[in-house]
């Protein structure tokens, strides 16, 4: 099952992809339990029962309305995030060894433990929406992540459970202003400008990718590959890294946790190879899809 929002006719709706992934039916169409205002709403309180409707609905024998992906826009899956998501720094060896290559000399400490930061975000852009710089930075950066969606309210989780706190993945742009990251001791503001996080384009549900997540994942700008992985490779897994941020701490439905990006980074690049107006950056995970946008 794959999950998305989009906007027909100026209204947002929750909609399912249909397995062409062409068309997608507004899952208030589908005779559920209850209507589901927006992607927050469903993640909160979607049931077993209607994952199940879902699951096995004939979308072929009902005569349910289907909207073209040609017609409509994809929007981020969640568009305003409950909270500030939580970012995993360094997460792959080859990048946390061009991140210490890039820095000034004395600006960047090999961590011991995991790397946590957050990232402000507004509004959330989606597919084929503009990445807006407005002269804030020279050195505007892509950073292709898996991004885990909790499902369910949890604290003190244990590694073994985690899997039951998930409701799926998507694809999240981490765009960073690396003048504006260096600047500062901490990473926010280089990282929280608007429209400086790209989601989607879908939320994947959890029973479509099994333990352990072992996905493809790479970025794109202008057609080059720039980065080219596997989050078999991640540092800290996912079990690992949502039993340790919920020690203590509450995790609510929709939290977004961005487990970290891979090498190939423009600022790792000699010279860099930081984004420019009307660039088109693309980030692709499989079993997920392809998050596209562009630079305005």
């Amino acid at each position: 099952m794959k999950f998305m929002s989009f906007k027909n006719n100026q209204k947002v709706k929750v909609g399912v992809l249909l397995k062409n992934e062409q068309y997608v039916v507004d899952i208030n169409d589908l005779n559920l339990s209850k209507n589901y205002d927006d992607m927050l709403d469903l993640i909160e309180n979607i049931s077993d029962k209607d994952i199940e409707i879902i699951k096995n609905f004939n979308f072929d024998e009902n005569n349910v309305k289907t909207y073209s992906l040609d017609c409509i826009d994809i929007c981020a899956p969640i568009i305003k995030p409950k909270h500030d998501i939580i970012c995993i720094g360094v997460n792959y060896q080859e990048h946390l060894n061009e991140t210490k290559n890039s820095f000034k000399k004395g600006e960047f400490i090999e961590p011991k433990k995991v790397v946590y930061f957050s990232k402000r975000v507004v509004e959330a852009i989606g597919n084929d929406d503009y990445i807006e710089n407005d002269n804030f930075t020279d050195e505007l950066d892509y950073e292709v992540e898996l991004a885990v969606i909790i499902g369910k309210k949890g604290k003190n989780i244990s590694k073994e459970e985690v899997k039951d706190y998930i409701f799926g993945y998507t694809i999240m742009n981490d765009i960073s202003a690396r003048d504006l990251q260096q600047q500062h001791l901490q990473w926010y503001r280089g990282k929280s400008l608007d429209t400086f996080t790209s989601l989607g384009p879908v939320i994947v549900h959890k029973e479509e990718i099994p333990f352990p997540i072992e996905l493809d994942i790479y970025s794109k700008v202008n057609g080059e590959i720039r980065q080219k992985s596997n989050t078999k490779y991640l540092l800290s897994d996912i079990p690992s890294i949502i039993s340790e941020i919920s020690t203590g701490m509450t995790l609510e439905p929709g939290d977004i946790i961005a487990t970290g990006t891979p090498s190939g980074v423009g600022m790792g690049f000699n010279p860099p190879k930081y984004m420019k107006s009307k660039d088109i950056v693309e980030c692709g995970i499989e079993r997920i899809g392809v998050l596209r946008n562009v630079v305005k």
